[in-house]
C-alpha cells in the first residue's frame, strides 16, 4: 500500500515512459519528494529492470523495488493507437513527462512535443537520450557505458598501464537522470512565471562531460592531456589508500597545508610540514609518490580502528573503504538513517539507501517499492482515465495493457 505522499513535489503528476536507468532514475528522485509518478510499462514483460541486476533472490530483481520506489505501475501498448491514446490522455493531467526512447520515437506515435502541447500546454517533457535530440550522432543507440567514454571519465579511470575501467555503478545513466531531476524541477519553476512548459534535453555523455573539471580548459589552453592514474589524483598529495597493520586499507586525503600539519605532527614528524620537499601544495604534488611511501609506513604500525581513530582525533579527514556489510553495522548511517527498511511483500524487510538530499521541512521519504506490472492499472484508469472495468477487460483482451 502507498503511504501518503508528502514532500515539495506532492502536486505534480509525472508520467515515465522510460526503461531502465536513465529515465527511470530521474522518477526516482522526483518519486522520492513526493511527486506522483506513474510509470508506464509494456504489458508483456515491463520494463527489463524487472529481471535485471546483478543480483536476484528468490527470482526477483533486487534492483527493481529501488529504482521504482515511491512509483505507480499502469501497462499500455505505445506501440498501438490505443495505447498511444491512453498516453495522450495521461498526459492531458500531468506535469511532467519522462521518457528515454531513440530520438524520433515520440514523433512516429504522434506524440511529438508539439502535440503534446496542443493538450496540455504547460508539459514539461523530459528527454534522456546518449547523445540528445540534435546533432549528427542524435540518431545513434546510446548507453551509459558509451556515454562515460564519450564524456571522457572511462579513460581517466583505472590504473595507467591497464585498459580503461568503469566505475562498478551506471553512473552515466545516474548522471543523466540527476540533471533530468534537476531540469524538470526548473522547467516547472520557469513555468509559473511563463504558464508553459519546454523541452528537458538530456544528453548522456554530455552529463558525464559536466563533471569532467577543467578537463578541456586544460587541454586546449595548457597542452595537458589527464591520463588514468589509478589510486591518486596527480599533483593532490597527500590523497591515497594506504595499509594497515590487520591488512586493511584506509583513505587519507591532507592535501591542504593546515590538514598536512596535522597529519606530520600526528606522525611525529612536524619538520614535514614546514620543509623545501613537502612545505607547499606544489612540493607534494612533485613529491607525491615518495611522500605516499613515508605515510605508508607510518599506517603499517597500527590497526585500522587504532589509526582512524588517531586521524579523526587529530582533525585529518580519512575513513575506510566501504562495504555494504560496514554500511548497513555502521553508527553513523543508522543515526541518519541513511539506510531506510520497508516490508516487501515476498522478500520480507528490505533494506536500500534513503532519499538524498534532506530537506528540513518538506523531506523526502520512501514510501513503497517497487510495484508489481499493472498493478495500480484500476486505480489511475478508473481515476484519471475515467475507464470502467468493462473498458479495462477490453483492453486486456486487445493486449493493450
Amino acid at each position: 500500500m502507498t503511504a501518503t505522499r508528502s514532500g515539495p513535489l506532492s502536486d505534480v503528476r509525472v508520467i515515465e515512459a522510460g526503461t531502465l536507468i536513465a529515465g527511470p532514475f530521474c522518477g526516482q528522485l522526483l518519486a522520492d519528494f513526493g511527486a506522483e509518478v506513474i510509470k508506464v510499462e509494456d504489458p508483456g514483460a515491463g520494463d527489463p529492470m524487472r529481471q535485471w541486476g546483478q543480483v536476484k533472490h528468490e527470482g526477483k530483481s533486487l534492483a527493481w523495488p529501488v529504482i521504482a520506489r515511491n512509483k505507480k505501475s499502469v501497462t499500455a501498448n505505445l506501440r498501438t493507437s490505443e495505447g498511444q491514446r491512453i498516453l495522450r490522455e495521461l498526459v492531458a493531467s500531468a506535469d511532467v513527462l519522462v521518457e528515454n526512447f531513440r530520438p524520433g520515437t515520440l514523433e512516429r506515435w504522434g506524440l511529438s512535443y508539439d502535440e503534446l502541447q496542443e493538450i496540455n500546454p504547460g508539459l514539461v517533457l523530459v528527454r534522456v537520450t546518449g547523445y540528445g535530440q540534435d546533432g549528427p550522432y542524435a540518431s545513434r543507440a546510446g548507453f551509459g557505458a558509451i556515454g562515460e567514454a564519450m564524456g571522457g571519465m572511462r579513460h581517466m579511470t583505472g590504473e595507467p598501464d591497464r585498459p580503461p575501467s568503469r566505475v562498478g555503478v551506471s553512473v552515466g545513466d545516474s548522471l543523466a537522470a540527476t540533471f533530468s531531476a534537476l531540469g524538470a524541477v526548473m522547467a516547472l519553476h520557469a513555468r509559473n512565471r511563463t504558464g508553459r512548459g519546454q523541452v528537458v534535453d538530456t544528453a548522456i555523455y554530455e552529463a558525464v562531460l559536466a563533471f569532467m573539471e577543467s578537463l578541456i580548459p586544460e587541454w586546449e589552453v595548457a597542452g595537458y592531456r589527464r591520463e588514468r592514474t589509478g589510486s591518486v589524483l596527480p599533483r593532490i598529495a597527500p590523497s591515497n589508500a594506504y595499509p594497515t597493520a590487520d591488512g586493511a586499507e584506509i583513505i587519507i586525503g591532507a592535501n591542504r597545508d593546515t590538514v598536512f600539519t596535522r597529519l606530520c605532527e600526528l606522525m611525529g614528524e612536524p619538520e614535514l610540514a614546514t620543509g623545501e620537499r613537502y612545505g607547499t601544495h606544489d612540493a607534494r604534488g612533485e613529491n607525491q609518490v615518495e611522500l605516499d611511501e613515508l605515510i605508508s609506513a607510518w599506517t603499517r604500525q597500527f590497526d585500522a580502528d587504532d589509526v582512524l581513530d588517531k586521524l579523526h582525533e587529530a582533525g585529518v579527514p580519512a575513513g575506510r573503504v566501504y562495504t555494504a556489510q560496514d554500511m548497513v553495522a555502521d553508527p553513523h548511517f543508522a543515526a541518519r538513517q541513511a539506510i531506510v527498511r520497508l516490508m516487501h511483500p515476498e522478500l520480507g524487510e528490505f533494506p536500500m539507501q534513503n532519499v538524498v538530499p534532506r530537506l528540513s521541512d518538506t523531506p523526502g521519504e520512501v514510501r513503497s517499492l517497487g510495484p508489481e506490472l499493472g498493478e495500480h492499472n484500476a486505480e489511475i484508469y478508473g481515476q484519471v482515465l475515467g475507464a470502467d472495468e468493462d473498458q479495462l477487460s477490453r483492453w486486456r483482451a486487445d493486449n493493450i495493457i
